[in-house]
């Protein structure tokens, strides 16, 4: 599997892998990803390269979005000056689902932390999914606080805050790694 920068033309994959992510965590009980994320935020990221995606073959499989500045009222001022990288917005398409993607990616982006000289690795998850919050502390992240002040992205409250975080370190994720180094 190759990781590589999404382009422009991935936007509309990628809006759908978020609706059917968020059909699946419906199906969980979760309202997770419910509201549609605005698409301007996806292409502003996609169009910063911020945005990666994983290729098996001729279909994509997953993507990640790792930003090196952290999402606006969620991290104190102090935290915000440790170097980190900031994921976000990870989905495995449902056809790629119990391949430990996911837990690859997170591997992936603690590596590309590490090799930019972060110390950290950060995210946020849905407040209200407690099945993702263990998956997290499994992966090795360290629930920092849950932050349920201010406004979602998509409109209306806060929903994801609960904040998570784990030492950038070298990894071995096993993707053949396309992306060029910020």
């Amino acid at each position: 599997m190759i990781i590589t920068c999404a382009q422009l033309d991935d936007l509309p994959l990628l809006l759908s892998f978020r609706d059917e992510a968020a059909a699946w965590l419906g199906e969980l009980g979760s309202d997770q990803w419910r509201r549609p994320y605005p698409a301007d935020r996806l292409r502003a990221a996609v169009e910063t390269g911020q945005t990666f995606v994983v290729r098996d073959g001729g279909v994509t499989a997953a993507t990640v979005t790792l930003a090196p500045v952290p999402p606006e009222g969620l991290w104190t001022s102090e935290e915000g000056a440790d170097p980190a990288l900031y994921i976000s917005k990870l989905t495995v398409a449902r056809t790629h689902a119990g391949q430990n993607l996911g837990g690859r990616l997170l591997d992936w982006g603690g590596d590309r932390a590490y090799r930019s000289r972060a110390a950290w690795v950060r995210l946020d998850a849905w407040t209200t999914n407690r099945a993702l919050h263990r998956y997290y502390l499994r992966q090795g992240f360290e629930h920092v606080r849950t932050v349920v002040e201010g406004s979602a992205v998509s409109g209306g409250p806060r929903v994801s805050g609960w904040l998570a975080q784990r030492a950038a370190r070298p990894a071995e994720h096993g993707f053949a790694d396309r992306t060029p180094m910020a």
